[in-house]
C-alpha cells in the first residue's frame, strides 16, 4: 500500500482501559499489519471505567474527529441505589448511604424531568479542565473542586430492555410500559405492593458534555434516594453503533493472519448526516489549492465535497460561495 489508511476503525473499548491506551492497543495491531505510517486519532473518550464504542480515526480522517466530539452519543447505564461515592461510579469511595429504595413505577415517572435541556454539575472526578489542571487530577490531591453548572441535553432517556430477537438490537422500553408492567406484580390489582428498585438499567441519548454519572446521581436524589453508577457502555457515538464495532482481542486475532483493510469504515462513514457537493475535475483541483467557488444553487451550511467517490473537503457555503472548512489529501484512484 502505498499511501496510509485513512477512514474510521470502530473499536468495542473494554472496561478498565483509558481511550489514550486503546489508541496505542490500535496503533501496535496497525503496526503489525503493515500500516505504521497511519495517522491515528480517537473520537470521544470514554472514563476507563466505560465499555463500548471508541470510534478510531486514521490517516485522513482524523481531521474529523472534532467533529465526532461535538456528536449526540447512546448510553446504556446501571445506578446502583443506595450508596453514593466521591467518584460517582463503582471506582471512588463511599460518602453517602441510604436506605431508601425507590418504587419501579417512581424510576418511570421521573424520567421525564430528565429530558430535555437540564443543568447539570459535572463529576469532580472528571477530565474537565479547571486553571489548566484536570478536575481528577485536583480531587485525587485531595483539593475542594468547584465544579460550574453547564446545560446539556438528553434528548430521550427510558428504561432498557434486553435484546429481544436473535439479532441483538436492544429495545428501550416505553416509560408507560415499564411503570405498569414492572411497577407492579400485578399492574390490575392496586392493592398489590409496589415492587422497590435496587437498581435500574437505562438509556440516554444525550449531547455532546453530558455526564451520565451526574445524571445517575440526580436520578437517585430526585427519587429521595442515593445511587451510583455500576455500569456504563457507549452504545453509539454520531453515526457509529455497537453493531460496527470490533473488540481489541478480536482486531488483533485478525491482525495476525488477515489483512485489516477490510474492517475500516471509509472515511464519509463519520459523515452520513451531511449533504454532499459533487465536484467536476476542475473545481475539485482548485479546491485542493484552496480557492473558493461561488454561483452555487446549493442551501447554506456544511457540504461534503467529493469528486466521484473520493473525499474532496469539508465546505460551508454562505450565499453560493464555498469555502474550504477542512481539506482532505486523498489519491484520486483507489489503489
Amino acid at each position: 500500500m502505498s499511501h496510509p489508511a485513512s477512514g474510521w476503525l470502530i473499536l468495542d473499548k473494554p472496561r478498565g482501559m483509558g481511550s489514550t491506551q486503546a489508541v496505542g492497543a490500535v496503533k501496535r495491531v496497525l503496526r503489525q499489519g503493515g500500516h505504521a505510517k497511519t495517522k491515528v486519532g480517537h473520537g470521544g473518550t470514554l472514563d476507563p471505567l466505560a465499555e463500548g464504542v471508541l470510534p478510531i480515526a486514521l490517516g485522513e480522517a482524523t481531521k474529523l474527529a472534532g467533529r465526532m466530539l461535538d456528536s449526540d452519543k447512546i448510553y446504556a447505564f446501571t445506578i446502583q441505589f443506595g450508596e453514593e461515592t466521591d467518584t460517582l461510579d463503582t471506582e471512588g469511595e463511599v460518602v453517602r448511604t441510604s436506605d431508601r429504595r425507590p418504587p419501579m413505577a417512581a424510576v418511570a415517572a421521573v424520567l421525564d424531568h430528565f429530558t430535555g435541556e437540564i443543568e447539570q454539575v459535572p463529576p469532580k472526578y472528571s477530565a474537565l479542565m479547571i486553571d489548566g489542571k484536570r478536575a481528577y487530577d485536583l480531587a485525587r490531591a485531595g483539593e475542594e473542586v468547584e465544579m460550574k453548572t453547564r446545560r446539556v441535553t438528553v434528548h430521550d432517556l427510558r428504561p432498557f430492555r434486553e435484546p429481544v430477537d436473535d439479532t441483538g438490537e436492544v429495545e428501550p422500553l416505553p416509560a408507560s410500559s415499564f411503570a405498569t408492567t414492572l411497577g407492579r406484580p400485578d399492574p390490575y390489582d392496586p392493592q398489590a405492593p409496589l415492587e422497590l428498585a435496587d437498581s435500574v438499567t437505562l438509556v440516554a441519548h444525550v449531547s455532546k458534555g453530558t455526564y451520565i454519572r451526574s445524571l445517575a446521581r440526580d436520578i437517585a436524589h430526585a427519587l429521595g434516594t442515593v445511587g451510583h453508577v455500576t455500569y456504563l457502555r457507549r452504545i453509539k457515538a454520531g453515526p457509529f453503533r455497537e453493531e460496527q464495532a470490533i473488540s481489541l482481542d478480536t482486531l488483533e486475532e485478525i491482525a495476525k493472519g488477515a489483512p485489516l483493510e477490510h474492517l475500516f469504515l471509509p472515511l464519509e462513514a463519520g459523515l452520513d448526516d451531511i449533504p454532499v457537493l459533487p465536484l467536476d475535475p476542475t473545481s475539485a483541483q482548485a479546491v485542493r489549492q484552496g480557492r473558493v467557488l461561488s454561483e452555487l444553487s446549493q442551501p447554506d451550511g456544511l457540504h461534503f465535497a467529493k469528486l466521484g467517490a473520493v473525499p474532496i473537503a469539508l465546505m460551508e457555503i454562505e450565499g453560493g460561495t464555498a469555502r474550504v472548512v477542512r481539506g482532505f489529501n486523498l489519491p484520486d484512484v483507489a489503489e
